[in-house]
């Protein structure tokens, strides 16, 4: 995986709150596979679908819009998660929010 997927912190910030929206691109070979599922529940994110693009017949790649919101830790294993599965990941925006 290329550092430009990992949050850069310090160990003091890795349980501060933060979210990223990201574009993944799913190769149909994991199209039967809970992927976004397991984002949530194995790395502790909210995950929210903003917009999803799938084919008819379940054909070709699927594209999914995605809010992660969690620790930068969770969030970070997250990426590593989706990179080791082949799934693009486009489009990072990421912020961190304060805590208050």
């Amino acid at each position: 995986m290329s550092q430009s997927h990992v949050l850069n912190l310090d160990e003091s910030g890795r349980d501060r709150i933060a979210q990223t929206q990201i574009r993944i691109k799913i190769p149909q070979k994991h199209h039967n596979e809970p992927i976004i599922f397991q984002l949530a529940s194995r790395h502790q994110l909210e995950v929210n679908i903003q917009a999803a693009i799938l084919g008819a017949n379940a054909e070709g790649s699927g594209w999914f819009d995605l809010l992660l919101k969690g620790t930068s830790e969770s969030i970070d294993h997250a990426l590593v998660y989706l990179s080791e599965l082949d799934v693009e990941i486009l489009n990072r925006d990421r912020q961190e929010i304060d805590g208050w």
